[in-house]
């Protein structure tokens, strides 16, 4: 009688249990709808924002897209993380968000080389363009972050805040060699683009002064400048064929859509771009 009161006992207490589990697992559940829903929203705006910098200023749309190219190339080459690549792409996707400003188009878009007072005024976008993204700080904190210091200099030199070293984001260290490469080897309005092999030059000059100089080693080491001339040809490609229908790729470790390769109209250089990255 008394195993039996015992049994009945237990069977009693494990009924409350086993519904404070359920109740736990649904709840689980609601906040794991609930952030891939937050997390669709952030792509959601992140899209939005890449095809307004298209609509309004299509060469900055075809220069940023070469340039996270490029990043990326060069976070998969460091061994980075997937969150570190994603970050790093965000940034090299949006670091020009602030030369949209209505304060900065006519500058912008003038064909004649700036003077100081628009250099001067030129040097605020990237403050603009974190502005801009503060709102999505909830999202991803690393964005705005990484695009406030996209200009900043190694040796401290640089713009807005004079930050030095590794004081500077990693994003922002790694999309200022993508930047720097692209804007050398493309023509601007006032100038045309120079060779390969000047942007190349200009990075490893730039090496301790404006760069890192570790991701500068990294970037001309040879692998990784036969990955960065075959993106550099898959883009020119790709500009050359504008009605070339884009692909809408992501990667498949993700919980919810983002920008991640959906920006692309060709693959990358290296199909390793489309695996998670692990470390070296």
């Amino acid at each position: 009688m008394k195993r039996l009161k015992r049994e009945t006992s237990s069977a009693l207490l494990a009924v409350p249990a086993g519904a404070a589990l359920a109740t736990a697992a649904l709840a689980l559940l609601r906040r794991h709808k609930t952030s891939i829903k937050f997390e669709r929203f952030g792509a959601a705006a992140l899209e939005t924002l890449l095809n307004a910098i298209d609509a309004n200023d299509p060469l900055t749309g075809t220069h940023v897209r070469r340039v996270a190219r490029y990043a990326l190339v060069l976070a998969d080459a460091m061994g980075a993380d997937a969150h570190t690549c994603h970050t790093v792409e965000r940034v090299a996707l949006f670091h020009d968000i602030g030369k949209i400003h209505e304060a900065l188009f006519d500058v912008i878009h003038d064909h004649r080389k700036l003077d100081s007072r628009e250099r001067r005024e030129i040097r605020t976008h990237p403050a603009r363009g974190a502005k801009v993204l503060e709102p999505l700080a909830s999202f991803y904190p690393d964005l705005p972050k990484g695009v406030i210091a996209h200009h900043e200099r190694w040796d401290g030199s640089g713009y807005p805040r004079g930050l030095k070293k590794k004081a500077i984001p990693l994003s922002a260290r790694v999309v200022a060699i993508a930047d720097t490469f692209d804007a050398i080897t493309h023509s601007r309005r006032y100038r045309a683009g120079k060779s390969f092999e000047v942007g190349m030059a200009a990075i490893g000059e730039g090496r301790g002064t404006q760069f890192d100089p570790e991701l500068v080693d990294l970037f001309l080491a040879p692998p990784v400048v036969d990955r960065i001339h075959a993106e550099m040809r898959g883009a020119t490609a790709v500009e050359r064929a504008p009605k070339l229908r884009r692909r809408t790729r992501h990667g498949e470790d993700m919980g919810a859509p983002d920008v991640s390769f959906r920006w692309r109209d060709t693959s990358p250089a290296q199909g390793a771009l489309d695996r998670v990255p692990r470390k070296k």
